[in-house]
């Protein structure tokens, strides 16, 4: 899944892609990169972060929604928790809801359900403007399952089956650093749910701690975790640098193999 934010303040990409034709480009020029999934955000989650105004929202991811969705047949994400963006969304052509609310939004989850798309429902506590306000958890792996449960179930109630879901455990949302190694290194705990995992762990601040500050190396870094994250269970991993990630993904798995592409 190769994000693409059509905002001016996300932590990593904000500002480059905000115009419709250079987010276009940035999502053609994945697909030539073999991305799978690409996902377009209009709202910034980032640490800190405060919710955009649905209008502006829609007039961000509309419009690149529908131009991609012109040009090419890749499955296209909506990164977004507002429920008439899913609408729309959904009208000009979008596959996958990716919700970082889980749907609490008010509306949230009829909306889901009327547009009949896949749904990734993340783990988040707290909300991006106070998430990272000193997250604790007295056991961390059993608290965001309790909460995938219950997420779950509040869809099966509105008749979203459960073949449309995709979970995402939430590295870097409500997490220390150390609590988003610990889910790294405890993904198959969440294959449980028999549901698909997606990760997204892409240049965010853990990569960034780990390799003491070195802007440079967090490609590499984050193309490391994306490979271990793999290897761990992720089925679906949410990167900013796509060739690499793709690159390093098929060594890893014709070494696993005993065979080549």
């Amino acid at each position: 899944m190769g994000v693409v934010n059509v905002t001016p303040d996300s932590f990593s990409d904000g500002g480059r892609y905000l115009k419709v034709g250079a987010a276009v480009e940035r999502a053609l020029s994945m697909v030539k990169e073999n991305v799978d999934i690409v996902d377009i955000g209009g709202e910034s989650t980032r640490p800190g972060a405060n919710p955009v105004p649905q209008e502006t929202e829609i007039k961000r991811v509309i419009p690149v929604i529908q131009r991609i969705r012109e040009k090419s047949e890749v499955c296209i994400s909506v990164d977004t928790s507002t429920p008439e963006v899913m609408r729309q969304a959904a009208l000009v052509g979008c596959n996958i809801i990716n919700d970082v609310r889980s749907l609490t939004r008010e509306g949230a989850l009829d909306a889901a359900a009327e547009t009949g798309l896949a749904v990734c429902l993340m783990h988040m506590k707290g909300e991006p403007s106070n998430m990272q306000n000193n997250p604790s958890y007295e056991n961390l792996i059993e608290e965001i399952c309790d909460f995938f449960s219950e997420r779950i179930s509040a869809c099966k109630h509105v008749g979203i089956e459960r073949g449309r879901l995709l979970i995402d455990p939430g590295f870097g949302f409500g997490k220390t650093a150390i609590h988003n190694l610990e889910i790294i290194n405890r993904l198959r705990q969440f294959k449980c749910f028999d549901l698909p995992i997606l990760v997204g762990l892409s240049r965010k601040s853990t990569i960034r701690k780990i390799l003491g500050g070195n802007q440079e190396m967090l490609k590499m870094g984050s193309v490391a975790a994306a490979l271990i994250a793999s290897l761990n269970g992720a089925n679906v991993l949410r990167v900013h640098d796509v060739e690499e990630t793709v690159a390093s993904l098929r060594v890893a798995q014709s070494i696993v193999n005993e065979s080549f592409f």
